[in-house]
């Protein structure tokens, strides 16, 4: 997959979401395993920042959850929520540094798609603002399609995060055709996304290997990565598995730099 290089390319940062340990602890309820116990391990071993989604079934993080993040962690929080007004009142009450706003379905297994910010623009444009007002950082989780991006500019937001599903599918799958026009748009998305004054991350199903290479994009300046990190933890251990993430991502940057 080619690579377009800049003149410069900021530190990329790493946000570890915890959502899955606490899908492990409600299998059986009860308190373990902790995912605040996570994301200070995380944050120890080279996180940025922890992200958290409390779905509206919170069927993984739950309220005391964001709660104790904010209270007991050194890093920023960010909170991924849907844009509803219950949600939009406890990221109020809450105040994490950043507010990620993604779709949400009852009946998905995870986050599917990106939000339609073109199609909702009324209602994005006002949650954002409140939250913006409030102090919090606001990304839009969106594909990499034009439209949706210059439609989140349109909305104020100041952030993107590019869905990398599609991508990571495609790779895992061995389908190289649709895993390079995939890549395509997302090099593409993030420039345009940069050159629209948007700050760009990416997340959703990155494993050592694709976060190694979409670090070489220098316009993305954070991946937020979960599943993989804690289902390799089951193996390695968690602190172990962030350190080698982080290292990938470190040496996709350097392979840049040096491009």
């Amino acid at each position: 997959m080619s690579v377009t290089i800049g003149p410069a390319m900021p530190p990329l940062r790493l946000g570890v979401n915890v959502d899955h340990v606490a899908t492990i602890r409600n299998v059986r309820g009860g308190q373990y395993p902790d995912p605040v116990r996570a994301a200070k391990l995380a944050i120890a071993a080279g996180a940025d920042s922890i992200t958290a989604h409390l779905r509206e079934d919170r069927r993984h993080i739950r309220d005391d959850d964001i709660a104790r993040l904010k209270a007991e962690i050194s890093k920023p929080i960010n909170f991924e929520m849907a844009a509803t007004d219950e949600m939009v009142a406890i990221a109020l009450k809450t105040g994490p540094h950043a507010a990620c706003l993604v779709p949400e379905r009852r009946e998905e297994r995870t986050t599917e798609g990106g939000l339609d910010v073109a199609g909702q623009h009324n209602m994005l444009a006002s949650v954002v603002a409140r939250l913006i007002d409030a102090g919090i950082r606001v990304s839009l989780f969106i594909a990499a399609e034009p439209r949706q991006i210059e439609s989140a500019a349109r909305v104020r937001a100041p952030v993107i995060e590019i869905h990398t599903g599609p991508w990571c599918d495609a790779l895992g799958e061995g389908r190289r055709d649709a895993a390079e026009a995939e890549w395509r748009r997302i090099r593409d998305g993030a420039t345009l996304a940069r050159g629209l004054g948007l700050e760009v991350h990416a997340g959703h199903g990155l494993n050592y290997a694709s976060a190694e290479t979409i670090a070489a994009l220098p316009e993305i300046v954070e991946l937020n990565i979960g599943h993989f990190l804690v289902g390799e933890a089951i193996f390695e251990g968690l602190a172990d598995v962030v350190k080698v993430m982080r290292a990938a991502m470190d040496r996709g940057r350097a392979k840049a730099r040096q491009a």
